[in-house]
């Protein structure tokens, strides 16, 4: 077991998993200390804003009833299933993906645990400039944000092996 972990890419696993606990840690800490809806300001550019979002992504069908918590929940359980079966079957040369891979992860995770628990995830990220709010967000989201942006930027500066063969030729 332990040379199958070493020779793939669930030797990142450790990622989702300091991932993970930072978010709960984070989001306890948030509930422990705040009322909802409580805003603390930290900068005149960023808030500790105490919210449930009930949606997905920016609040997307957040207000759909209900039925959207177990849909968004079985997404996220079916993609953490592909990555962990990605990670599992890619070779020890690849470092970069799986580390994206694994924030994903840890991210997804931890939004799931918030869903199966407390029906709604917990946010308190609070971006703005004046008026104009970015919708709030938490670390698990800026996790799985760090994992997207580095699999573009793996996308944009890994080499492809069949394009450096035809130009070869």
């Amino acid at each position: 077991m332990l040379k199958l972990i070493s020779e793939s890419g669930l030797r990142f696993l450790w990622i989702s998993v300091i991932t993970v606990i930072l978010d709960l840690w984070s989001k306890y800490a948030v509930i422990g200390s705040m009322e909802l809806y409580e805003s603390v300001q930290l900068a005149p550019f960023f808030n500790f804003t105490y919210v449930h979002n009930y949606g997905a992504a920016f609040s997307f069908l957040h207000d759909s009833g209900g039925w959207q918590r177990w849909f968004f929940t079985a997404i996220a359980v079916a993609v953490c299933a592909v990555i962990l079966w990605w990670l599992k079957q890619t070779p020890r040369q690849q470092k970069l993906l799986p580390v994206a891979f694994s924030f994903i992860l840890g991210g997804a995770v931890g939004n799931v645990y918030d869903r199966i628990v407390h029906g709604y995830v917990i946010d308190f990220l609070d971006f703005y400039v004046n008026d104009w709010h970015w919708p709030a967000f938490n670390l698990a989201d800026s996790a799985i944000f760090i994992g997207a942006a580095l699999l573009i930027w793996d996308m944009l500066t890994s080499k492809n092996e069949d394009t450096s063969t035809q130009d070869a030729n």
